[in-house]
């Protein structure tokens, strides 16, 4: 329980109970209860509990003003609810935007809490390769196997990890999400374990390309071998399919028995699912796509190696590589080298360069802090840190290093590049690709491609990538400067900023371009009433929501339809585009800066859609308040119905003001 504990249960009580309520969600200010009777809730009392701001009904929804704290509050009040944590989260799971956009987020998100540990193993596998290749000892020492072990640890037993972290994404017991991971990794079920020493039991699909042994049976259904160690997007189904048996099973099970049936049942449905299933598919869908490679081969190698190299970062995240290590490992056993995977080569050093131009290129500290090691590791050939942690969320980076990968691959195979022994990674692979009788033919081919491949991502990235708000802020603040003084120099909102602290005021710009309203005149009541703050409202003209002033991001709600920032000056702001559009769950809103960034005056902060907005039915009416306007003395905010450039005065507040 937290700090709010005793008003979360007061809360609880005065809105008829845990049984009155069917849902819960917040948005910035306000707890958004779903109660089968709203009749029975006791509005008075809870407007005149401590804490509590007013109580609102809107939309079909028993709304609890609370303040900027409403997310600690909330999670007090969901302990004394019988309601699942998925069922009635906030809006941050509720993501915008298209399908394949929400599949990123999703994998990105599961990936964010491991990304540290993941460049740091890299780092080691990398290292620990440098020094056996430099002599230092060898790779059957016991130095080298423990250093290893360290390093390949997370990279083998992955779906352990993805499977705690996938589990908190689903709202799925984490513990249940590590047991799910584990049984994926089990050694039993491997097809390297299944296969070793044994005959297997017949082929299914025999016949086909999608032929498989069957080594043991689940009860007369035939299991195909697959191993999983290693692989990402199995382990992520399974625990996104076991949310959804453990919710079903919650519902059914009695509490008496809950604690463990629920888990039981959980896992006897889930764990066969994967491996019967969902494991299969993803074997079949890579056998599907290192055939049709093949074919493109046959007519011709350049462009059957600009598709491995444009897709294998692709096939990676989605575990579909492994259809290709058959065809590699076969290669090189029975020709004495391969030809066909191995432009993907060119990929490792196009990711690292593009990640390389990133570090040039970004403001953001945060950012270049994981540019090193992600680069480094990259260039030890483990890329996964480096796409997971920053070219897949960013999107563009991600598509700029497929198309050098592309480039890249598409050279190897015009110049049938050639691995002559198994093993290494990134760097320690090229050893390998010396030809046997000397010659450096190959060799120079190599270098060729890591030299176009790594030209190619740093060149595209330097042109096209920039910070989501580099260009917005720099036009911003010489819009300011322009309207505000005819002039196109970019110093004046600086010289404010310098002033207004000695002068003892503040100042905040208005984040907008459009027509101010009088906060009395706006119709939501907690905002009207003032008790969230003082200000001014705009009705927009544009869908931009700029940074009114230099500060820190306190507060971006998931849905993107509301932020809050602390100003250098201690202010702190809150601004709500329209009204009710928390329900819109993200639909027409898309976020240009996160929680903790530090913005300037000028920043683009968001996009949203005033059409798509509108036509939902929802006022684009935005407050700008001072919520700590108790503290900053008097409040000025201009006027009513007045014409507003985004940038321009909006609110003076201080003892001069």
């Amino acid at each position: 329980m937290g700090k709010y504990q005793a008003l979360a249960k007061d809360i609880v009580k005065n809105v008829g109970g845990k049984d009155n309520v069917t849902g819960l969600v917040h948005c910035i200010t306000r707890l958004r209860f779903t109660l089968k009777d709203e009749g029975i809730a006791q509005d008075q009392v809870l407007k005149d509990m401590e804490g509590v701001v007013t109580v609102m009904k809107s939309g079909g929804q028993y709304q609890v003003v609370i303040g900027n704290h409403v997310p600690e509050v909330f999670e007090d009040v969901m302990q004394f609810l019988d309601l699942k944590e998925g069922a009635a989260a906030s809006e941050e799971e509720k993501k915008s935007g298209r399908l394949l956009d929400r599949a990123i987020d999703m994998v990105s998100g599961i990936f964010q809490p491991i990304l540290g540990i993941m460049a740091a193993c890299g780092m080691l596998k990398g290292l620990n390769t440098l020094l056996v290749t430099l002599g230092l000892y060898s790779a059957d020492c016991g130095g080298y196997l423990i250093i290893n072990a360290a390093g390949d640890a997370l990279f083998t037993f992955l779906p352990l990890f993805l499977g705690y972290t996938a589990a908190k994404k689903f709202k799925l017991k984490p513990m249940l999400g590590l047991a799910i991971g584990a049984a994926m990794c089990y050694p039993g079920i491997q097809a390297g374990t299944l296969s070793a020493g044994a005959e297997p039991l017949y082929h299914i699909l025999e016949g086909t390309m999608f032929s498989s042994p069957v080594y043991i049976n689940f009860f007369g259904i035939p299991v195909i071998s697959v191993d999983y160690t290693g692989t990402v997007i199995p382990v992520i189904l399974a625990v996104w399919f076991a949310s959804k048996c453990e919710k079903l099973f919650s519902k059914y099970i009695p509490d008496l028995v809950k604690f463990f049936f629920v888990p039981m049942l959980t896992l006897l449905v889930t764990i066969p699912v994967s491996v019967l299933f969902l494991g299969p598919i993803a074997t079949f869908g890579s056998t599907l796509i290192s055939e049709f490679t093949l074919a493109i081969r046959s007519v011709s190698p350049m462009l059957a190696g600009g598709i491995v190299g444009l897709t294998w970062q692709i096939l990676v995240i989605f575990g579909m590589h492994w259809g290709f290590i058959p065809v590699y490992i076969n290669n090189v056993q029975t020709l004495g080298y391969d030809n066909v995977m191995m432009p993907f080569f060119a990929c490792t050093f196009a990711t690292s360069a593009v990640v390389l131009a990133i570090f040039f290129k970004t403001k953001d500290k945060k950012l270049k802090e994981m540019v090193i090691p992600n680069f480094i590791s990259g260039i030890f050939g483990v890329t996964e840190p480096a796409i997971y942690g920053i070219l897949l969320p960013k999107k563009k980076p991600f598509i700029i290093s497929c198309i050098a990968g592309g480039i890249g691959g598409a050279f190897y195979g015009l110049f049938n590049f050639r691995k002559f022994i198994l093993g290494g990674m990134g760097i320690f692979e090229l050893p390998n690709m010396m030809n046997p009788d000397g010659s450096m033919g190959n060799i120079l081919v190599a270098f060729a491609g890591i030299g176009i491949s790594m030209a190619v991502g740093f060149i595209l990235t330097m042109i096209f990538y920039k910070d989501e708000e580099t260009e917005e802020s720099v036009g911003m603040d010489e819009k300011a400067a322009a309207d505000e003084n005819g002039s196109s120099e970019t110093d004046t909102a600086q010289t404010d900023s310098a002033v207004e602290n000695a002068a003892g005021e503040v100042k905040i710009y208005s984040p907008l371009k459009g027509k101010t309203v009088k906060l009395e005149e706006v119709e939501d009541e907690a905002f009207s009433s003032g008790i969230l703050g003082k200000g001014v409202a705009i009705l927009p003209e544009e869908g931009v929501l700029y940074a009114p002033a230099d500060g820190t991001i306190s507060a971006f709600f998931p849905t993107g339809h509301a932020v809050g920032m602390t100003t250098e000056s201690g202010t702190e702001l809150l601004m709500h585009v329209g009204m009710d559009t928390v329900q819109l769950d993200g639909k027409g809103f898309k976020p240009l800066a996160a929680v903790g960034d530090q913005v300037k005056k000028g920043q683009k902060l968001l996009e949203f859609d005033m059409e798509l907005i509108a036509e939902a039915g929802y006022s684009l009416v935005t407050p700008v308040l001072i919520t700590n306007a108790d503290e900053m003395g008097d409040v000025a905010p201009v006027e009513g119905g007045r014409q507003i450039q985004a940038g321009e005065e909006l609110i003076m507040a201080g003892a001069n003001a």
